[in-house]
């Protein structure tokens, strides 16, 4: 496996998921640089296959591929204006690549092979160019947290190969490092991140993530309505902030933790304002907001969650150095996963998001508690073995239910899995990270596919939800829609209840 930097497992980027948002959109960015050379393209035509397909509408896999196809990137593009970039595409239905002018219809130009997988991962898709003598097609697969790989290449063929001081394939290894040196772990990440950047752009780029997590927290805890998507699905940090706080007339995200600083907090309080944290970013993520991929989009509030809970309620006020040390920490445990296993939900279910953000946070926040290096990584063990086995089953393919409230259990799990190692004698525990990793590994490739970020399994076949119109007048009857490929059941009061897979009209 290639070495892995921080910022591979700690990206800026636009919800509602990395591997189906984020990763889409690398992809297709990569591909428009292929055609540089290509002279009069005819036709464009993307192939979505799998998990990509099957839940490609309710993760916004369209908008990002013709975000992508517009010329934006997820770290810069105005998120307040995608919806005016997306209806812009709609009535012009032009694209401009490379000085050329190609005619582009989402609704068609985007195809959703639903009963097909590629042989390499669940995420594949196909990028298709036609001119007057050739067809250009790449296949690329998006393997989770933003990452993506092309056809007939590894993940290590992709950059300059780099030699780290401290390599690290396990955790083994990097308590191996740390106790030979008697570095932290920060200490260790910091020394191996240095091979790729100065000191400068280590400390601007650590800021720049903490920036985007605050702000991202700040933004949908002042936000409220609906979440887009259909399910009517109601924004609630928003009110729990101002139940908490009371009247808010704080201006920025810095006077607002402020005032959460000089509220007296008991434990409920703080099990609330955890809880209001995490679902601050994901209902951000879910309206296609600006957040990190942490290391997943869909697990992104529980990393920023466990921070803020320590900025909000620590004892001393939290120097920019020990944000700093929390993100490299969290960023190294990410890597071990992204390694040995998998951070796909469509590869490895909701453990591979929510489970190792869990364990990336409990570990960052034992060591700025003053933890050992082997009592983080018992942290990180302590927070994955109790989230083994967790399915991906998203209600109508969108990153909602049950992953916005997710991201509120995994940022607990990580606290009290935090105070648990603070408190053991980590040459005791009977688990090691590296072990809980293999089993988390093994588990997956158990674990029957329907529960892979599909929308045919769990909550997502078993759960009901209510559609406002029905089409069809009929009392009592069932209907099955070509267009959408999904059973309603019409009941007498004639509102549509959903039973199978997602609507993907």
């Amino acid at each position: 496996m290639t070495a892995l930097s921080v910022f591979d497992m700690l990206k800026i980027g636009v919800g509602p998921s990395s591997s189906h948002t984020l990763g889409p959109w690398r992809a297709v960015q990569r591909w428009i640089r292929e055609l540089e050379k290509v002279e009069r393209i005819e036709r464009i035509r993307i192939v979505l296959y799998g998990s990509l397909a099957l839940t490609g509408k309710g993760h916004c896999t369209d908008t990002a591929i013709c975000l992508a196809l517009l010329g934006h990137d997820p770290e810069t593009v105005q998120v307040d204006l995608i919806p005016s970039y997306m209806a812009w595409l709609q009535e012009s239905q032009l694209l401009v690549l490379h000085t050329q002018s190609i005619p582009f219809d989402p609704g068609t130009d985007i195809e959703y092979q639903t009963s097909i997988s590629l042989p390499s991962h669940a995420n594949g898709m196909q990028c298709i160019a036609y001119s007057k003598e050739e067809t250009y097609a790449s296949t690329y697969y998006s393997v989770g947290g933003g990452f993506v790989v092309q056809e007939g290449e590894e993940e290590e063929d992709q950059d300059t190969p780099v030699e780290l001081p401290y390599p690290c394939e396990a955790s083994d290894t990097l308590l191996q490092h740390c106790t030979k040196k008697n570095f932290s772990i920060a200490d260790m990440v910091w020394a191996n991140e240095l091979t790729w950047r100065d000191p400068d752009t280590i400390t601007h780029e650590l800021g720049r993530i903490w920036t985007v997590m605050k702000e991202g927290i700040y933004r949908g805890c002042h936000t409220g309505g609906e979440l887009p998507g259909g399910l009517h699905v109601k924004r609630r940090a928003k009110e729990i902030n101002e139940r908490l706080l009371g009247e808010d007339s704080t201006s920025s995200s810095d006077d607002w933790i402020a005032a959460i600083r000089a509220r007296p907090h008991g434990f409920k309080n703080t099990l609330k304002w955890v809880s209001c944290f995490a679902l601050a970013v994901n209902e951000e993520n879910a309206s296609l907001g600006r957040v990190v991929t942490a290391p997943t989009n869909g697990a992104a509030g529980v990393i920023p969650a466990v921070l803020m809970y320590h900025v909000c309620f620590a004892e001393h006020d939290v120097s920019e150095d020990e944000i700093h040390r929390f993100l490299m920490v969290a960023g190294e445990i990410g890597t071990f996963f992204k390694k040995r296993a998998t951070i796909s939900a469509a590869m490895g279910g909701c453990q591979a998001e929510i489970g190792v953000s869990s364990a990336m946070a409990a570990a960052a926040l034992t060591e700025i508690q003053g933890g050992s290096v082997a009592q983080a990584l018992m942290a990180a063990e302590i927070a994955m073995e109790h989230h083994l086995g967790l399915t991906c089953d998203p209600i109508r393919g969108l990153v909602q239910v049950p992953c916005i409230e997710r991201n509120s259990m995994g940022a607990i799990k990580a606290i009290n899995a935090a105070e648990l190692a603070l408190h053991s004698d980590p040459s005791t525990a009977k688990v090691t990270l590296d072990e809980v990793i293999q089993t988390m590994w093994e588990t997956a490739k158990d674990m029957n596919s329907k529960y892979k970020e599909t929308s045919q399994g769990g909550l997502a076949v078993n759960i009901s939800v209510r559609v406002p119109e029905c089409k069809v007048q009929s009392a009592k009857c069932k209907v099955q829609s070509a267009k959408c490929k999904v059973i309603y059941t019409f009941t007498a009061e004639k509102l549509c209840t959903l039973h199978f897979a997602p609507c993907t009209s």
